[in-house]
């Protein structure tokens, strides 16, 4: 329970050079930090479901930002 409680207050990206480097090496300075929020905003509201966090981060990334053919985003 206690594991638990710890898991749901991390907040698990302070700033953009936390982020994974899958995400940090294809999105903009400026999506990374849509990315960090979206994930840490879903990480509390859904207790700490990193799967789910990392699903909803992508999505409000991709409201704004549109992946190019080189694989890299850019803004819409």
């Amino acid at each position: 329970m206690l594991l638990q409680l710890a898991r749901q207050e991390k907040m698990p990206y302070q700033k953009n050079s936390d982020l994974p480097n899958s995400v940090r090496h294809v999105l903009p300075a400026k999506a990374q930090g849509y990315y960090r929020k979206a994930f840490n905003s879903a990480w509390k509201q859904y207790n700490g479901d990193e799967e789910v966090a990392h699903k909803v981060a992508w999505s409000a990334v991709k409201k704004d930002f549109v992946k190019g053919s080189s694989g890299r985003w850019r803004e819409k």
